[in-house]
């Protein structure tokens, strides 16, 4: 049985991310050609693509996910995603998410204040709750392979 690792789809070369482009890394695909890969974007599958841009937006001390042009608190339908994704895939020996991505940013996604100017830089969303779900597997993001 192989290894089995969810990789950022966008990482993979799908046509996903907000502007309908890719952040395809050969670098990740090489890396875990012998493991089982399972793509991953909570974005895609609610909002299409392309889509509006969203941010993690801290209100009254709770980071949000709002979209940028309708100011559209998007946030439970993100988790809601991302609990379907890990009920789906409920082990995974290492993730490798897109950094900076207001879903898979894994310490460097930025968090803005209402007013949109960055607070500090933590995690999105959905690296946030693979984190707490994933408890003993490996998380990083693709710039540990560039």
């Amino acid at each position: 049985m192989r290894k089995k690792v969810i990789i950022s789809a966008c990482l993979l070369g799908h046509l996903c991310r907000y502007d309908g482009k890719t952040k395809k890394t050969n670098e990740i695909v090489e890396a875990f050609k012998a493991y089982e890969i399972i793509p991953f974007c909570p974005e895609a599958p609610i909002f299409g693509t392309p889509r509006q841009r969203i941010s993690v937006v801290q209100i009254d001390g709770k980071n949000l996910i709002i979209t940028d042009e309708t100011n559209e608190d998007v946030t439970q339908k993100l988790e809601d995603e991302i609990n379907s994704f890990i009920k789906k895939y409920p082990d995974a020996h290492n993730i490798i998410l897109k950094s900076k991505s207001p879903s898979c940013g894994f310490g460097t996604t930025p968090i803005l204040n209402e007013q949109r100017e960055i607070l500090n830089y933590s995690n999105g969303i959905a690296a946030q709750i693979f984190q707490n779900n994933y408890i003993n597997t490996k998380i990083e993001d693709e710039n540990s392979y560039l």
